[in-house]
């Protein structure tokens, strides 16, 4: 079932005098498990609601309205369905002490794959899990494949249902949904053969299949060398190999690139990054699929918009990933904006110095890197480091670095011109 969290005013919820903390128990019959099913069934616009009042009463009420007039009722934020795999490279053996609270919860949740993107494993789905999917036609759903020889996955997810992968995956398929799914590519478990396997078995799926991406594992400090190890340059350049050979086939028979590489995997390679047209629609830069590339060819879109700061400093914050592509067009910036730019590289002691990139920079290695602040400068830091809380990953809020470099301004975020115009 589902409770109310609020009633939206004016609606129609109001008018029947729903109250908040009801439950929603059936909706045209049809028991109410979460929110998906709440949004699914309150399509018809004729509803029997039964509810369970605050005071424990049952409630019918019979509802007939327009085609799309919403009914107004909030719910409670579904719980979240937790891994239980035990994954040889999750993340959460990588935490530190002290990490957002929020990134210890080792979701697995299809709800959150078809509303939000997150990627699953659907190890903890069973007939009547799959069979659901396919009658809401939850689609497209992102699904983490990694390998699909049965015993290669098993042995990486640490799962007995990991190996029905294919098996799964035909089946919401032949339901007509869709899939993007991904590859966190672990040296000596499923690179090689077993990367060239899964590359196959994915494409003769067929065209339900609308992407892969092939991501480089990511360790920390915490969790490196167990069991997994981090990509050697070697490694990075032989997958590209393998990606660019599984493009041909799919730029030739489908016209899509339909498998991307990582950004990560051509930095590791030290390959330069290919052009936006590599990406296609960039539909899975959340992914780190062309995240690079787009902050490059925004970059030159933007420079000429840049308005002027000649009364102080400029300094981007960023990590190791990102330092050598701030550094390249500082100068330019500089000339744009008739203020020294300053590229301030940080050093990720929260994690350690495996992980690179300025996502996961956090706000106390910042304030050390930058070593206060003065009056005129502009500090810039990665708005991708933040969440909607403006907090760090080391539970840092951003007031409070700003309180540690002051006076300088600090501005989350590398839209410079929408920056120094709000000054």
């Amino acid at each position: 079932m589902v409770r109310i969290a609020a009633i939206e005013s004016g609606s129609i919820a109001e008018e029947l005098e729903l109250r908040i903390g009801t439950r929603v128990v059936r909706i045209n019959g049809q028991r109410v498990r979460d929110g998906i099913d709440l949004t699914f069934l309150l399509a018809d616009p004729e509803l029997e609601l039964e509810t369970v009042d605050p005071s424990g009463d049952t409630v019918i009420y019979e509802v007939a309205r327009d085609p799309g007039e919403p009914l107004g009722i909030v719910p409670v934020p579904d719980t979240v369905r937790e891994c239980a795999n035990k994954c040889v490279f999750c993340f959460i053996d990588g935490n530190p002490p002290g990490v957002r609270d929020s990134l210890w919860l080792k979701d697995d949740d299809f709800r959150l794959s078809f509303t939000y993107g997150s990627y699953v494993t659907l190890t903890n789905l069973g007939p009547k899990g799959l069979a659901r999917l396919v009658e809401q036609k939850l689609s497209p759903l992102y699904v983490s494949v990694h390998a699909t020889e049965p015993v290669v996955r098993e042995r990486l997810l640490v799962s007995d249902t990991a190996g029905l992968i294919m098996d799964h995956l035909r089946y919401l398929l032949s339901g007509g949904l869709e899939v993007h799914t991904q590859v966190v590519l672990c040296p000596g478990w499923n690179d090689g053969t077993h990367l060239d396997r899964t590359l196959y078995d994915l494409w003769t799926l067929g065209e339900g299949v609308l992407s892969l991406s092939v991501v480089p594992v990511g360790l920390t400090r915490y969790n490196l060398e167990r069991p997994v190890r981090l990509l050697v340059p070697e490694d990075a350049e032989a997958a590209l190999a393998q990606v660019d050979q599984a493009r041909e086939r799919a730029l030739a028979e489908r016209g899509t690139g339909w498998v991307y590489a990582a950004d990560e995997l051509f930095l590791l390679a030290r390959r330069d990054l290919p052009g936006a047209d590599y990406y296609d629609d960039f539909d899975l830069a959340e992914n780190g699929v062309g995240t690079v590339r787009r902050f490059v060819d925004d970059f030159e879109l933007g420079l000429a918009e840049v308005p002027p700061f000649p009364s102080g400093r400029i300094r981007i914050v960023t990590a190791r990933s990102m330092a050598p592509f701030m550094r390249a067009r500082s100068s330019r910036l500089a000339s744009a904006t008739g203020a020294p730019v300053e590229v301030v590289e940080v050093e990720n002691r929260f994690f350690g110095e495996t992980v690179s990139v300025a996502g996961l920079l956090a706000g106390r290695d910042i304030g050390d890197a930058l070593e206060g602040g003065r009056e005129g400068d502009l500090v810039l830091v990665p708005a991708e480091a933040l969440n909607a809380d403006r907090m760090f990953i080391d539970s840092l809020p951003l007031e409070v670095l700003a309180a540690r470099v002051a006076p300088a301004r600090v501005i989350s975020g590398y839209e410079v011109t929408a920056a120094l115009r709000s000054l």
